[in-house]
């Protein structure tokens, strides 16, 4: 018994200093980051120090101010609240039609959605610049998040599909015993119940229209129309970046996303495990 709690000890030691190192691996990177955001152009590259000696917050004001930050800000937020809204809605209705109605060629049409995950998102941008041109939607706010809610659609549907396919029966014929429709009993019953898909599927979409770049450059032109990412551009000159400014603006479009997180972490084990919650 005492070799078997020995070994079992060891065990957990050896797993708890792995996963503090890969944790440090996942952080430094970030570390520095905010480090090189408080530096010159000057000592970005000489002074090793892990906390620099003499920091400059002035970084931060420049990025904001003279990269135009303010609107590009905004502009992130408005596509990341649109695309993470309309997914929400459109993947859980079409989650439910597929886990809970009967109609020809269902499994087809899901699987279509399964497939499309197969495909590279780079592999679906020249289909979509094609049609956003044919749409005349190009260098427009609503092409760009029609473009974005095509590209988590089909994820969001698989992820609410398994949570739905869980759902108990009984729940729907006591809504349906009460008066409610089918779209009723997603509305009240479905989508209440679906919380923790539902912060899933915010996180993950929040993350991917956050971090957008190559469709942004793709489809919009107008500056006044571009996300963060792509605004952050401004920082890197033809022959020379200004490294301190660029992280200090990195570190500005990280914030968002690590609040989104710290706040629905608890849901993501939740949400990703959620097949097993009616079981």
């Amino acid at each position: 018994m005492n070799r078997y709690r020995l070994g079992h000890g060891l065990n957990m030691t050896g797993i708890h200093l792995f996963l503090m190192a890969a944790a440090l691996a996942c952080l430094f990177p970030l570390f520095w980051m905010v480090r090189s955001s408080l530096m010159t152009q000057a000592t970005v590259f000489t002074d090793k120090a892990l906390i620099p000696g003499e920091l400059n917050f002035a970084n931060y004001a420049t990025a904001w101010m003279d990269g135009n930050f303010g609107v590009y800000f905004f502009n992130s937020i408005l596509y990341t609240f649109s695309v993470v809204l309309g997914i929400v809605i459109i993947s859980s209705l079409a989650a439910y039609a597929f886990s809970r109605l009967t109609f020809p060629g269902k499994n087809l049409f899901f699987y279509m959605f399964i497939a499309a995950m197969m495909i590279p998102l780079p592999g679906s941008f020249v289909p979509l610049v094609v049609l956003m041109n044919k749409l005349r939607l190009v260098n427009t706010r609503i092409g760009y998040i029609l473009c974005m809610i095509n590209v988590g659609l089909s994820l969001s549907i698989f992820l609410f599909k398994t949570f739905f396919d869980q759902m108990p029966h009984d729940l729907e014929d006591a809504a349906r015993i009460d008066g409610c429709s089918k779209l009723g009993i997603w509305w009240h019953v479905a989508l209440p119940l679906a919380r923790p898909a539902i912060a899933v599927v915010v996180i993950i979409n929040s993350l991917n229209v956050w971090n957008e770049y190559i469709l942004a450059t793709l489809l919009l032109n107008d500056k006044s129309l571009m996300p963060l990412q792509r605004g952050l551009m401004v920082f890197q000159g033809a022959h020379s970046v200004d490294y301190p400014v660029l992280m200090a603006g990195l570190t500005i479009a990280a914030v968002p996303v690590l609040i989104i997180y710290f706040m629905m972490q608890k849901h993501i084990i939740k949400g990703l495990s959620s097949g097993a919650i009616f079981g």
